[in-house]
């Protein structure tokens, strides 16, 4: 989002409602109409494309991208599973995504500030297994770096400490999930898109398949009600109607605000860029 907008969105809450409403549509326009460069930087991607990207020490290659651990309460990606290879008897090692430096979008690969040393002396973890509380903070002190729940809300500091974290989800694992609407099936999960500036989980890509033949659509985290683990099936707040209306989505292109902001308002849901802007410290 550009400076010009947050400046814009902070004057909203000296007005009145409707003020608030017609100043807010009269920026969002301008903002839509602004190049990427006047927008600043902004770009989701999707997991599955980041799937085989080089992980780059400072001192050499450590390995591949092969999967990404995600919090189903707040929708984070919270580790990174990487496929070591031979330099490591093909050992899976978890880097948080703290580590990861400026990404090399072209050449496919994301650097991380530690050495091959740091991972193969890090502990050992069975990505096969649920990764425990204990596991994440084995990992996370190793390298140095806080723990992700102690700067959250202390509902999520009380987690178990030896038992699977039952939060801490393989992407891999939630493809191919049915989408339920609140009257029907409309589909199944294909893809995962992530802000790329804070790994937040901003999209599931859906396909209609047979429901609504070669469709994609959005669906946002903050619509989920529901992920059944057991019987493989996302749940969400949105009726099929109104999925069948909803603005296109064309997985070759990238998402940008003006689609966003289209979603929302079919939606009729707040946007979170607009939230994320206000509950930021002042």
């Amino acid at each position: 989002m550009s400076t010009w907008f947050t400046h814009c969105l902070g004057a909203l809450a000296r007005l009145g409602p409707r003020a608030q409403k017609d100043r807010a549509a009269i920026a969002q326009r301008q903002e839509d109409s602004m190049t990427v460069e006047e927008r600043g930087p902004y770009m989701l991607r999707s997991l599955k494309d980041l799937e085989g990207y080089a992980i780059e020490a400072t001192d050499g290659t450590i390995g591949h991208v092969s999967d990404f651990y995600f919090d189903d309460e707040a929708w984070v990606v919270r580790f990174l599973v990487v496929e070591t290879g031979t330099w490591l008897l093909s050992r899976r090692v978890l880097i948080a995504p703290e580590a990861i430096g400026v990404p090399d979008w072209d050449g496919r690969v994301l650097p991380v500030a530690i050495t091959k040393e740091q991972v193969r002396r890090s502990p050992h973890i069975d990505t096969n297994s649920p990764v425990s509380r204990e596991h994440e903070m084995l990992n996370l002190g190793y390298y140095g770096y806080t723990y992700y729940w102690e700067r959250e809300q202390a509902a999520r500091r009380a987690m178990q400490l030896r038992e699977g974290d039952p939060h801490l989800r393989s992407c891999k694992d939630l493809i191919d999930y049915h989408i339920e609407a609140t009257d029907g099936e409309i589909g199944h999960l294909e893809g995962i898109l992530v802000d790329e500036a804070n790994w937040v989980v901003r999209y599931l890509v859906a396909y209609t398949s047979n429901w609504w033949l070669g469709h994609h659509i959005l669906v946002s985290p903050e619509w989920v009600e529901d992920v059944n683990w057991a019987e493989h099936t996302v749940s969400v707040d949105l009726s099929c109607e109104e999925v069948r209306q909803s603005p296109e989505y064309d997985p070759h292109d990238p998402v940008d605000r003006p689609l966003e902001s289209r979603l929302h308002e079919h939606y009729e849901r707040p946007a979170y860029w607009i939230d994320e802007v206000e509950r930021a410290p002042r």
